[in-house]
């Protein structure tokens, strides 16, 4: 089986050509396809995997202020935004794939509940990379990672945040 590549692929691409690409695969963040440019692009960056572990590697090197802010432009799950259809494309279609969109009213109540708490707590939005997940499932993993310190928190919210690029650029290459 062929690894599939990206089209147009990242290492054919100029700068300005490839941030029109990619750059919105890290929510609201072109600069993590910036940084992943500048740091150069080769043939092996040209499948999801190689380009995801690129921007990952830019993404886990940033500052702490650098990684809070990119969390911070993620939506809350189920949130207001979602409700109002304000999301981004990417996160409609990974929200509705999760089942996020037919929450009754309990668990959008739940959601809301969780979602203050959880920004409460650590002064951040809940970050999951909900593809295989469901509503009860990324509940449950809400209510378990309010346990962990900021710190520990922190640290999942840009594993999880890599996983979703991870799995956005996977979506682009099957398309």
């Amino acid at each position: 089986m062929t690894t599939p590549l990206l089209s147009p692929r990242p290492s054919q691409l100029d700068r300005t050509a490839f941030v029109a690409h990619y750059g919105d695969v890290y929510e609201h963040s072109p600069w993590v396809a910036e940084g992943a440019w500048e740091r150069g692009l080769t043939e092996a960056h040209d499948s999801p995997a190689g380009l995801a572990s690129a921007m990952a590697a830019v993404l886990s090197e940033a500052s702490p202020e650098q990684q809070l802010a990119v969390i911070r432009a993620h939506p809350d799950l189920a949130g207001k935004a979602a409700v109002a259809g304000d999301l981004t494309d990417d996160s409609t279609l990974e929200q509705a794939g999760a089942g996020l969109d037919q929450c009754t009213p309990e668990e959008l109540a739940r959601f809301e509940r969780l979602n203050d708490a959880y920004k409460k707590r650590f002064e951040f939005p809940f970050v999951m990379a909900v593809k295989g997940n469901d509503r009860h499932t990324i509940l449950a993993a809400f209510e378990s990672r309010l346990n962990n310190t900021p710190d520990d928190e922190r640290r999942t919210a840009i594993d999880q945040i890599n996983r979703i690029a991870q799995l956005r650029l996977e979506a682009r290459a099957e398309r």
